[in-house]
């Protein structure tokens, strides 16, 4: 049976680093069914580049966009995940390079009672721009030092799965799950603002109480994040304290999430 797949990309700006982003998902082994960009805003240069991409992608291709009004990805990512019309859904980023056989790996390391959560490696900020991901040199590239994380950097022949309900490692960059699953849990929690903690966590959290399992993975799945800077954290205590409440109460579905993007909702 073909399990269909939508590739959702969180995307603000950043159009030279989308580029090479788009070019690896160019280059998939297996192809993704759908692509949906949840774009947080972008301006004109970045969306252009995603709309000129899409006039030539060989697969379906959505870009959801709202205007610009602070940290709102989880509001994106809900609508982007109402559009899906995929069983299985893959997360990342516009910052994050996938490895040729990203999609690929994913569709194996799929199972019912499963979420994956892939891993990263960060190519380092002065480097960027030289990434090609047509021409890669992932292991040269690793042995410089112009990459970190080289345990997370490479693809083997196969892959070293831990399988938990770990609060460890959960990132929205490489995540995938069964859209009933996401759907279950309504999706994305609209009351965190704010990059860099909360979100991800919160739904990783909420489908464990949902009594799923997770499928920690080296080895398969890989993507290259393009290291960029920080961007500031001043809202990182109101976010622990609500992904501290998930954790607390059990909860499985947030009052802000999905169904505000659905009909009936």
């Amino acid at each position: 049976m073909h399990t269909r797949l939508a590739l959702i990309v969180s995307v603000y700006n950043q159009r030279d680093v989308l580029a090479k982003v788009l070019r690896g998902i160019g280059l998939q082994r297996r192809p993704p069914d759908e692509v949906i960009f949840a774009d947080d805003g972008s301006a004109e240069p970045t969306r252009r580049l995603i709309e000129e991409w899409t006039r030539t992608a060989p697969f379906p291709v959505r870009h959801v966009w709202h205007p610009d009004d602070g940290f709102r990805k989880t509001i994106v990512l809900n609508r982007a995940l109402a559009e899906a019309q995929s069983e299985y859904l893959v997360f990342t980023d516009a910052d994050c390079v996938p490895h040729p056989r990203f999609v690929s790996d994913h569709l194996r390391l799929a199972e019912p009672g499963y979420w994956v959560q892939g891993r990263r490696c960060f190519v380092q900020e002065p480097w960027v721009p030289a990434f090609d991901p047509d021409h890669p040199r992932f292991i040269r590239w690793i042995a410089s030092g112009r990459i970190k994380g080289a345990a997370k950097g490479l693809r083997l022949p196969v892959p070293l799965v831990f399988r938990d309900m770990e609060q460890r490692g959960i990132i929205g960059c490489n995540l995938a799950c069964w859209r009933a699953d996401a759907v279950a849990i309504n999706g994305f929690d609209e009351a965190y603002s704010g990059w860099g903690i909360g979100e991800d966590s919160d739904f990783g959290s909420r489908l464990y109480h949902l009594g799923l399992r997770r499928k920690f993975v080296y080895g398969h799945a890989v993507v290259f994040h393009l290291n960029h800077p920080i961007l500031p954290r001043d809202h990182v205590p109101g976010s622990q304290a609500r992904l501290e409440e998930t954790w607390r109460t059990g909860r499985v579905r947030c009052e802000m999430g999905l169904d505000r993007h659905t009909k009936g909702g």
